[in-house]
């Protein structure tokens, strides 16, 4: 029997050997049906032709402009023909059986809504990223995920039920995003995932972790690590998050929080770090937040 078609997404910006070596391990997988969908964001600096000449067989999308991790996702889904569509940053690369695991839960289940597999560090092997993930806070707005930084010694070969997936590599049935919408594009990079878990979960369906399935991770190739950039989109969706999840009652307290212990706290922390650079866009993801107070579309999402 013809195994169901997965739709593969990735999305590109700069640093086309990153997705190329993506590409290059998906070409040893065992599943015998996939369409692969390559987005490139508009990178600004390094041409991305390499990736389509070297790997013709792939669906090569060029975006215009910088659309963020969610709308480079959203452009890819317009394209895609799977049943299911899995998700995998640029900067990971794949085992060889990892997609016939992510398959086989759904087929069994059709209350679920989306799967991520275990994740582990690319640059250390046999230590995990993601195997699940805890709940948000829902006044820090705050989470952690299972078993991050520990070794691999099989503890959590397991599946289970988790609160959210893993934007680095997450599968969704073609029919829950139908259902559920798309990615919300108003976070641009950073805690999109969490939104779309929350929504998932809410429409009804279940988040699953899948054990024997495995991803190897490189993380942070094109945001860097502890730039003022990231800085101000993680703090900034964040407070995002907040405002488009909590309810009525929790928001109060959680906005109280924010204002009067989070947001304090990381201020100084910066000032007495003198890094100016992380301070200014931490100060810049609050005034967003200020100048867009009534913004009306905050809780759009785009549909296909």
């Amino acid at each position: 029997m013809e195994r169901p078609l997965v739709s593969i997404i990735t999305v590109s910006y700069d640093h086309p050997e990153v997705t190329c070596a993506l590409l290059e391990s998906l070409r040893n997988i065992t599943y015998p049906n996939i369409e692969i969908i390559v987005v490139d964001n508009a990178s600004p600096n390094d041409d991305p032709a390499i990736i389509y000449q070297l790997y013709p067989e792939i669906i090569f999308i060029q975006s215009k402009e910088n659309l963020g991790f969610a709308g480079g996702n959203n452009l890819g889904i317009q394209q895609a023909k799977g049943k299911y569509v899995l998700f995998l940053n640029n900067d990971t690369e794949v085992e060889m059986g990892f997609l016939e695991p992510l398959v086989e839960k759904f087929e069994k289940n059709n209350k679920i809504g989306a799967v991520s597999p275990k994740i582990k560090f690319f640059y250390k092997p046999d230590t995990i990223q993601f195997s699940g993930q805890a709940p948000i806070n829902p006044y820090t707005i705050r989470s952690h995920g299972f078993g991050y930084g520990v070794k691999d010694s099989g503890q959590f070969d397991h599946d289970t039920l988790t609160s959210f997936v893993h934007g680095a590599a997450m599968m969704l049935p073609m029919e829950v995003i139908k259902k559920v919408g798309l990615m919300a594009e108003i976070y641009f990079l950073y805690y999109e995932e969490l939104d779309w878990g929350a929504r998932i979960r809410n429409a009804g369906y279940e988040l699953w972790y899948v054990h024997n399935s495995t991803v190897l991770h490189k993380e942070s190739i094109s945001t860097g690590r502890l730039s003022p950039f990231k800085t101000f989109y993680m703090n900034r969706s964040r407070l995002l998050y907040l405002r488009r999840n909590v309810n009525s009652t929790t928001f109060v307290v959680a906005l109280l929080y924010q204002l009067f212990v989070s947001i304090p706290k990381n201020m100084l922390s910066f000032i007495f770090k003198k890094n100016s650079g992380h301070f200014k866009a931490y100060c810049n993801a609050v005034n967003w937040h200020i100048k867009n107070m009534f913004i009306k579309d905050i809780h759009d999402n785009p549909t296909l």
